[in-house]
């Protein structure tokens, strides 16, 4: 592969050919090699492609060339690649212009792509507006969109605990991570413990971070089992869920390993846990 990318690009040498330009600079960026994607897309670009503008925004981004990945999408939605509002915002929000990046998500809305509006719902909640998330997720969902469904089934649950979601919740499992923890959940409080550990482990095997810390809180409170509940906080904490320390501290504790007790409750605080700093404070000051 390596070597057939090397000889298409002593091929095209100087080519105008935008579309051969394109083709390689797609595969060069499939195979990690952005800054050579960078120039072939530039060098379309240069002949009037937006379609190069947009693939060149990408190829700066991945480069986290973020001012300059800004002006790539700017020229190509000038001519008329509306496939580029969407990125923008994602380049915006990592730039941290928020409301930027909000109309951006909304251009995308416009457009009619669905993951963007999705990505504008998401933005809103982050910013505190969650009524109005919860209605753009609505307006997604209703074009269609199986994620934007298990999203509003979700959030919609975390307001409301209605167990009359449990079929809104099971169809959004495969779509949407935390509409799985949140029908564990749900399983849990309707008397079904056994159901939400199956559930839980089946998104544990599908590499959903979410799914570890209530699959080990359900070891521990439902099933007694405090080995696999050890398992399945580290397993968290090695998915990049920085809560999980906290929780494995307290059990840590429980067997008497003060030391890797404190130890996680510490790991936790560094990571941004604030449950976890203030337990580490009062140790401290015990």
């Amino acid at each position: 592969m390596t070597e057939d990318l090397d000889a298409r690009l002593r091929s095209l040498g100087a080519s105008g050919d935008a579309d051969a330009l394109i083709d390689l600079g797609c595969d060069l960026a499939d195979a990690g090699r952005h800054a050579e994607a960078e120039q072939c897309f530039r060098r379309a670009a240069e002949r009037g492609d937006t379609v190069a503008a947009f693939n060149l925004g990408n190829a700066l981004a991945a480069q986290q060339r973020w001012e300059e990945a800004v002006d790539a999408y700017e020229i190509a939605l000038a001519g008329g690649e509306a496939d580029a509002w969407r990125n923008l915002g994602l380049v915006l929000e990592d730039l941290g212009d928020l409301a930027g990046a909000m109309r951006a998500y909304r251009g995308a809305v416009d457009a009619g792509d669905l993951e963007g509006g999705l990505q504008l719902a998401f933005l809103l909640r982050e910013q505190g507006e969650r009524d109005e998330a919860l209605a753009v997720a609505r307006e997604i969902a209703a074009a269609g969109d199986d994620e934007a469904a298990a999203v509003v089934a979700c959030w919609t649950y975390c307001t409301t605990l209605d167990p009359g979601l449990e079929p809104d919740l099971r169809a959004g499992a495969a779509h949407f991570p935390a509409a799985r923890t949140d029908l564990a959940h749900l399983l849990r409080e309707t008397g079904r413990p056994e159901e939400a550990r199956w559930v839980l482990e089946v998104g544990a095997k599908r590499g959903e971070q979410v799914s570890w810390l209530p699959l080990g809180n359900l070891y521990r409170e439902e099933l007694g089992d405090d080995e696999a509940a050890e398992e399945a906080f580290r397993a968290g904490i090695a998915a990049g869920d920085v809560y999980c320390h906290q929780n494995l501290a307290v059990l840590l504790a429980d067997r008497g390993d003060l030391d890797g007790a404190v130890e996680q409750f510490r790991l936790g605080a560094e990571a941004g846990d604030q449950l976890a700093a203030q337990t580490l404070r009062g140790l401290e000051l015990g």
